[in-house]
């Protein structure tokens, strides 16, 4: 269990020190790529690699973080019993909205997230819908007390609540992602919401309500009771996402959609993890009382 504790721990720095370095790199370098290319080599190498597979590595390291977290906490059966959900789910909305424009509107991706699965979606899109996806439902669930309290109310709370957790997310990686001068994906309209569709916006939280659905359905027979440390790394895995899609969009001029997430994600997000439980499960144990009986003995002497 420590090696699974320490490889949790390496790619969780790893995701967060992916994301620090494509922020800076997006923001600093690129404009100024001329400048390093004309440095040395290693700079070229360096930007043409990080251009190609900057998005990939940081998204995996995530996935791999999440997943070693969720089975530790969770358990190897309830941990699939989202993950599969999410990315099959995810993928088929994903090759669905790519192919027809529903849910989500009319929009290609372009290169820089990996192999693309049906030459339309990269591979990598189901894998942060399941990532981010399981860190928001997880932040929900346990805020509500969903496990202390279950009721069909508190379930039904859970998915609204972490779905719109989820949704928030895009409203600042979205201008990032489509609308900044190196975009990953593009709309064939752009929309009325600065330049997204607000289909968008309801198919992210159509999809994600769905696949956090089933994950609660296959869940209602587990007991899953977790206290605010136990939520440290859904919190950071949010955060660390929400704020590289937040400082792309910001330096683009895109002040509203990344306050609006402020508001309706980050804020609820943090609240939900502080009214977490710090209790951890009690054991009681009973004072065991020894009574020692020394039977008499009696010696003669003659």
């Amino acid at each position: 269990m420590r090696q699974l504790i320490i490889a949790e721990r390496v790619c969780l720095i790893g995701h967060i020190a992916s994301k620090a370095f494509g922020l800076v790199g997006m923001l600093l370098v690129v404009p100024n790529s001329e400048i390093i290319l004309n440095l040395s080599q290693v700079g070229e190498t360096a930007i043409q690699l990080s251009m190609a597979g900057g998005g990939v590595v940081d998204i995996i390291l995530g996935t791999v973080a999440v997943s070693i977290y969720a089975y530790r906490a969770l358990g190897l059966g309830t941990w699939l019993a989202f993950m599969l959900p999410a990315m099959f789910i995810s993928l088929g909305s994903e090759l669905l909205g790519t192919s027809t424009g529903f849910p989500f509107g009319d929009y290609s991706y372009l290169s820089g997230l990996g192999y693309k699965i049906g030459g339309l979606v990269p591979f990598t899109i189901p894998l942060s819908w399941f990532y981010v996806g399981l860190s928001c439902y997880l932040i929900a669930r346990t805020g509500l007390k969903v496990p202390q309290k279950p009721s069909w109310g508190r379930h039904i709370a859970a998915i609204a609540v972490g779905a719109l957790l989820f949704t928030c997310w895009d409203f600042a990686l979205e201008p990032a992602m489509s609308q900044t001068s190196l975009p990953f994906w593009y709309w064939e309209q752009p929309g009325a919401f600065f330049g997204t569709p607000y289909q968008n916006y309801v198919g992210w939280f159509g999809t994600s309500a769905l696949f956090m659905s089933v994950a609660g359905l296959l869940w209602r027979n587990t007991s899953i009771k977790l206290e605010r440390s136990q939520l440290n790394l859904p919190l950071v895995v949010y955060l660390t996402n929400f704020i590289f899609a937040a400082g792309l969009s910001l330096a683009a001029g895109f002040s509203i959609p990344v306050l609006l997430g402020l508001l309706l994600g980050v804020i609820p997000a943090v609240a939900l993890w502080s009214k977490s439980s710090t209790t951890p499960t009690q054991v009681t144990v009973e004072p065991v009382t020894k009574e020692v009986s020394v039977a008499k003995v009696e010696i003669a002497l003659k």
